[in-house]
C-alpha cells in the first residue's frame, strides 16, 4: 500500500475582484500517493493551476482541508508553508525562469546551496540528459533544454513531490515529448510523486491516474490500466 501524500477535502477557492466573486475551485476531493504520476486535465479556467498552487503551498484555500503526510497545510503559518515548499516540493512551470547570467550548472546550484539533502547539480542535469550542456547559458540552449534545466533545478533538492504546470505548453510536440521523457525518468528512478497539469488530452496516456477538472470541480477520475511511455505519445 503506497503512502498517502495528499488528502484534499471539500477544497474551495474564491477570488474576489471588486464586488465580483470568482469560484476557482468548488468542493474538490482527491488523494495523491507516493510515487504516483497524475495528470490534471482540463481546459483553461477549470481550476487546475489553483489546485496545484494550493497543494504546493503557493496559495491558500478559502474553505476546505489539504494535508501533506498528515500535516494540515490549511492551518500552516507563512513560515511553515515556506519550509514546506523549500524541503518537500519541486515546481516546474510553463516558462523556465532561468537566471540568464548563470550557466545550467549554476542555475541548478542556486537551489542545491539552500537544500538540506541535495543532489550534485551535475547529477540532476544528468537525469535530464544535459551533461553536455553544464556550462552553457540559457541563451545558448533550446527551449526544451531550458525546460530540462528547470526540471533539474526542481529535482535537485530531492523533493518528495514534483508539481508541473503546463511544462510542455511553450514547446512543439517533439521537444515536449523529450521533456515528458525526463519527467517520466525522474518519476521512475527517484520515486517522486509527480503531478502534471495540461489541457493536452494526449499526455494523459502516460499517467497512472487522470483527474479531469471542469468549472472548478472534478468531473471524472480515470486510471490507465496500461500506461504509454512518453516516447509513444503523439499530438
Amino acid at each position: 500500500m503506497k503512502e498517502n501524500f495528499f488528502q484534499v477535502r471539500d477544497l474551495t477557492k474564491i477570488y474576489k475582484m471588486g464586488e465580483v466573486e470568482v469560484h476557482a475551485l468548488r468542493g474538490v476531493n482527491l488523494e495523491l500517493y507516493a510515487g504516483e504520476l497524475v495528470v490534471l486535465l482540463g481546459p483553461s479556467g477549470s481550476g487546475k493551476s489553483t489546485l496545484l498552487n494550493i497543494m504546493g503551498g503557493l496559495d491558500t484555500a478559502t474553505h476546505g482541508f489539504v494535508s501533506y503526510r498528515g500535516k494540515d497545510l490549511t492551518k500552516a503559518t507563512e513560515k511553515e508553508l515556506t519550509e514546506y515548499r523549500r524541503f518537500n516540493v519541486g515546481f516546474v512551470f510553463q516558462f523556465y525562469n532561468l537566471i540568464s547570467s548563470l550557466t545550467a550548472r549554476e542555475n541548478v546550484a542556486v537551489v542545491t546551496e539552500i537544500a538540506v539533502n541535495p543532489m550534485h547539480p551535475e547529477d540532476a542535469l544528468a537525469l535530464v540528459e544535459l551533461t553536455c550542456r553544464l556550462d552553457h547559458f540559457p541563451s545558448q540552449l533550446s527551449g526544451g533544454e531550458q525546460q530540462r534545466v528547470a526540471i533539474a533545478r526542481a529535482i535537485s533538492k530531492n523533493p518528495a513531490v514534483l508539481l508541473c504546470d503546463e511544462p510542455t505548453g511553450a514547446l512543439d510536440s517533439k521537444t515536449g515529448i523529450v521533456v515528458l521523457e525526463a519527467l517520466e525518468r525522474i518519476n521512475h528512478e527517484l520515486g517522486t510523486a509527480t503531478v502534471i497539469i495540461t489541457h493536452n488530452v494526449d499526455i494523459a496516456g502516460m499517467a497512472d491516474r487522470v483527474i479531469h477538472l471542469s468549472n472548478g470541480r472534478i468531473a471524472e477520475v480515470t486510471a490507465n490500466r496500461v500506461k504509454k511511455s512518453a516516447s509513444e505519445l503523439q499530438w
